[in-house]
């Protein structure tokens, strides 16, 4: 009879809940051998209670409370004189205790993975005297395990990889699924394993987890990825177990399994001949199916007329062949090539070499095409030789170029310029021939690098480029001269015969058996009776004293002519001078000094005294002046002072309000002063302080003419200056305005005006007034006066 899911569940409960009653039958009824109790005033007596565990089912769902186990004391009479106490884990929160029977029950549902077991603790205690009437005793409960929890995957989902064409039975990847249930109770936790998905390429070890591979020969290039679905099953994959599923990805790795092959069994590529040599000429690639290292490619020419003319390297990244010219093409000696080139992996596996040869073949034949070339020199380099001596027109050498194409273009000559700025040559547009256009000098440039143009007639953009160095020949066309400018001294004690000055001579010239000087006095020289000359025959000579003694009194400087002559053919000579200086000379023979100023000091004055006197009249002229100075600062006041700052007060009369306080200072005195104004002008880079130094003085003038000298330089002055901006802040006093009723009173206008008005009662109004009065008063009294 086959049961069901539910009903074996209920079967199993049913068999744990009869060992549950016949375990607690047990207790009740057991005694076992114990250690004697005592108690205070009684007797020995024998322990007569002892519980080992109670069994409890885990996930009981009832209403009521799930009834565990009975305590029981063989003192207990039955009478209600004994109660029974529980404490310890779980007590009186989980497990209560009847304390008159001594059943306990469970009140909340218990999970045997949260907890397995429960440690509790039971005495017996007289009800009257509350004290125990057996000892403590310390028993387990239990949990009884159900199969209520699934098979999980704790480390899914997986993923792992296997390489193609792996035999059957290659491993893969294990899985593993944890069970929470007691494993040591009935088969909860007995996990078997399944594969749901992956079928038939893979299978799995039930009882292991082990993944394996089921099919021989599974080829990435056609699939490279599968998923897996793996099932765990407990109660060893019997009906009515709990299962768990998790994904495995598989990724299947390459194996060098598939050789390289070219699409196309031969290529053509057209290349002009003008390109320059290591140009990439074409790029072919084998195609190969594999990936990463297996499909690396060696690319090589085997065969082909081109096997000096190119080469072939790969690019790393893209595993391309690409093929570069070695040596220029030439369309006029060969108009194609052909290459044979073999690629192959680098790394072959030999389990599949039977697939076939891991490398292929293909012909890649290169046209070269005809491209206009410049002209050629027949050499790349002319080395020519000219003497400095040579005339102006003469030959030096000739250089050829030729046109490479076939239609052999006639070619004209030219120099380039950039590289003879002097127009030192020419040459012949037609042949070639370089000749002499200057004078050389081979001191002045001893070697010409010039360069040579050669272009086409029928085609002047295409030019050709030679080199020529034209070495300059010398010629023995500069005289000998002193290698250096000598100081040369003799001591006033020098002794006759002394050496004083060893001499050399240096020559522009370069002759090919090297320098050769004759040295000797002139002839107006030669019989002096100061000094004379050794030739020492190495290109130097030695000049000597001829008499002892020498003063500096008498002669502090002698000219001696030197005549050098060379060994070059014609041979060269010039004349010149040493210059010796008579020195005072220490005891050493080393020159002190050489003036003879020294001897017209007076007599018991040396140099340092009359360097002391110098410094001291110096001192005292630059104190005389500063002394000076100061007196005149003191005596010359400024323009400016507080005594002479006179300032007016213009009226302007065309406001009317604001009566005398509507007034505006103005400096009268810069009107006045027009050449201080002027030269404040004129100097710029001097200060206002010192400007003002001084005051001249003026011959007394009307104001009027004053103020009118004054604004014509203003005028003039901005006219003339391109600089000055306008001058428009002129103040006019001539005219007040044409707002006012009684017009412009301004004295400036006064002298002019036809006005026949009077004005005198103007004094009788104040002292006020009274400068109005006498600007417009018919008094005798004038403001100018």
């Amino acid at each position: 009879m086959k049961l069901g899911k539910v009903e074996f569940c209920h079967f199993l409960q049913l068999i744990a809940l009869l060992l549950c009653f016949s375990g607690m039958s047990q207790a009740e009824l057991s005694r076992s051998r114990s250690k004697p109790y005592f108690q205070s005033g009684r007797s020995r007596t024998k322990r007569s209670w002892v519980w080992n565990q109670f069994f409890v089912l885990e996930e009981y769902m009832g209403s009521d409370p799930l009834y565990v186990g009975k305590l029981h004391s063989d003192v207990d009479k039955g009478d209600g004189s004994i109660k029974y106490i529980l404490s310890g884990e779980g007590a009186s929160s989980i497990f209560i205790i009847d304390e008159n029977t001594g059943d306990i029950h469970a009140t909340k549902r218990l999970d045997r993975e949260e907890q397995a077991y429960y440690t509790l603790r039971a005495q017996a205690l007289d009800r009257v005297t509350n004290k125990p009437v057996e000892p403590e005793s310390e028993f387990v409960i239990k949990i009884q395990d159900i199969n209520d929890n699934e098979p999980k995957f704790l480390d899914g989902p997986y993923t792992a990889g296997v390489p193609e064409m792996s035999p059957v039975g290659t491993s893969v990847v294990q899985v593993t699924a944890t069970d929470a249930d007691d494993p040591t109770y009935g088969n909860s936790a007995r996990v078997v394993y399944s594969i749901l998905q992956g079928q038939p390429y893979f299978s799995v070890e039930p009882k292991t987890g082990v993944i394996k591979t089921a099919l021989p020969n599974m080829d990435r290039e056609a699939k490279d990825q599968y998923l897996l679905v793996i099932q765990a099953k407990d109660m060893v994959g019997q009906n009515g177990g709990l299962s768990g599923t998790t994904s495995v990805t598989v990724t299947l790795t390459d194996v060098n399994d598939n050789p390289p092959r070219f699409p196309r069994r031969s290529y053509q590529y057209n290349v002009p001949e003008s390109l320059p040599v290591a140009s990439v000429v074409a790029r072919i690639k084998a195609a190969d199916a594999d990936i990463g290292a297996n499909a690396e490619m060696e690319y090589k020419i085997v065969d082909g007329d081109g096997l000096g003319i190119f080469k072939i390297s790969v690019d790393k990244d893209t595993q391309e062949g690409i093929i570069t010219i070695q040596k220029e093409l030439d369309f006029e000696a060969k108009t194609s090539y052909t290459l044979r080139i073999e690629a192959a992996n680098k790394d072959a596996d030999p389990r599949f070499v039977s697939l076939g040869p891991f490398s292929d073949t293909t012909t890649v034949k290169i046209i070269v095409e005809d491209v206009d070339e410049p002209p050629v020199f027949s050499s790349p380099l002319y080395p020519m030789e000219v003497s400095e001596a040579t005339q102006v027109g003469n030959i030096i050498g000739t250089v050829a170029a030729h046109d490479p194409d076939s239609s052999n273009s006639p070619v004209r000559y030219s120099i380039d310029r950039n590289t003879d700025l002097e127009r030192y040559f020419n040459i012949d547009a037609n042949s070639g021939v370089i000749t002499t256009a200057k004078s050389l000098d081979r001191e002045t440039n001893a070697v010409h690098n010039i360069t040579v143009l050669a272009m086409e007639s029928q085609n002047p953009s295409q030019v050709g480029r030679g080199y020529v160095a034209i070495t300059i020949l010398d010629i023995n066309d500069n005289a000998p001269e002193f290698a250096m400018d000598y100081e040369t001294t003799v001591c006033e004690n020098a002794q006759s015969g002394q050496v004083i000055q060893k001499i050399s001579a240096v020559d522009k010239d370069e002759p090919s058996n090297g320098h050769q000087f004759y040295f000797s006095l002139t002839t107006d020289a030669t019989n002096n009776h100061n000094f004379s000359l050794k030739d020492n025959k190495d290109n130097t000579a030695s000049i000597l004293t001829r008499r002892n003694g020498f003063r500096r009194q008498e002669q502090s400087v002698y000219y001696l002519p030197i005549f050098i002559v060379d060994s070059g053919s014609p041979s060269l000579s010039s004349t010149n001078t040493l210059t010796i200086r008579v020195c005072d000379c220490d005891a050493d023979g080393i020159a002190q000094t050489c003036n003879a100023e020294a001897y017209v000091l007076p007599a018991g004055l040396s140099t340092g005294a009359l360097i002391a006197i110098l410094a001291c009249v110096l001192t005292l002229l630059v104190l005389i002046l500063l002394i000076v100075t100061m007196r005149r600062r003191k005596k010359e006041p400024l323009i400016f002072d507080e005594e002479r700052d006179i300032r007016e007060n213009i009226v302007r009369y065309d406001d009317e309000g604001g009566g005398e306080e509507d007034t505006e200072a103005f400096d009268m005195a810069a009107l006045r002063n027009l050449n201080v104004m002027r030269d404040t002008k004129t100097r710029r880079d001097v200060t206002p302080e010192i400007q003002f130094l001084s005051r001249p003085t003026f011959k007394s003038i009307p104001d009027n003419v004053i103020f009118r000298e004054f604004i014509w330089e203003r005028l003039k002055e901005a006219d003339v200056d391109p600089g000055a901006p306008p001058y428009d802040s002129l103040q006019t006093y001539a005219f007040e305005g044409n707002g006012s009723v009684a017009e412009s009173l301004s004295s400036l206008d006064s002298i002019s005006s036809n006005s026949d008005q009077n004005y005198d009662y103007l004094s009788d109004w104040g002292p006020r007034f009274k400068r109005l009065a006498d600007m417009y008063g018919t008094g005798q009294e004038s403001l100018y006066s």
